[in-house]
This record gives C-alpha cells, sequence and structure tokens, in this order.
C-alpha cells in the first residue's frame, strides 16, 4: 500500500448550512471508524492475536485493530477482516512488507 503526502484540496464551504453539514458528515465517519474497534474488541477479546498478550482497562489504549487486507473501509459485521494486534506487533506487521520490498528490490 502506497501512501501520499501530497496536501488535501482545501474545501471552500460558502454557507453555514454547508459548513454545518460538512461537520456532521465528519462527525458521523469518526463514529462509524470507531465503531469497528468497539466490534472488533467484542468479537475476538482483548487479547493481540500474534503474541498471546492480555490486555486490561487500563492499557486498553494498546490495543489495536488490524485490517488484514489493508482497507480500512472493508469493515464486514462477522469481524473476518480484523485482528487485535498490540502497537508493537502492529508495527511489527507493517514494517514487515517494506523490508520485504526493499529486499526483493521492488517499491522504493
Amino acid at each position: 500500500m502506497v501512501k501520499s503526502f501530497r496536501p488535501r484540496k482545501p474545501v471552500t464551504v460558502k454557507t453555514q448550512e454547508e459548513a454545518d453539514a460538512l461537520v456532521r458528515k465528519m462527525k458521523g465517519e469518526m463514529e462509524a471508524g470507531s465503531s469497528y474497534r468497539e466490534k472488533s474488541l467484542k468479537l475476538h477479546g482483548w487479547i493481540c492475536a500474534k503474541c498471546g498478550r492480555e490486555f486490561e482497562a487500563d492499557n486498553l489504549h494498546l490495543l489495536t485493530v488490524h485490517h488484514k487486507d489493508g482497507n480500512h473501509h472493508n469493515n464486514p459485521a462477522d469481524g473476518s477482516n480484523w485482528e487485535n494486534l498490540c502497537v508493537y506487533c502492529h508495527d511489527d506487521e507493517h514494517s514487515r512488507s517494506l523490508l520485504g520490498d526493499y529486499l526483493k528490490g521492488g517499491k522504493k
């Protein structure tokens, strides 16, 4: 997956109603994005799927949701595209492809 670091085009808002609608839309997207984490935690439990570390309420922020196919918009209700990974295993998972590409002489 290649990420672009180009700045986004600025959003121009002409009226207060358009601004309010934009804020409502963005809040809705944020709520929808956070709900898949809650669903994944309920489905898969408070444990890292890779290293097996168990989490409690005070350190639950260190448990992340990894999208197996790399598509953050693919959030099936059955959780088949998610796995809960601690921040360390999640970083490791994403760095493996970078290292593999580098060693193969692929993407740079």
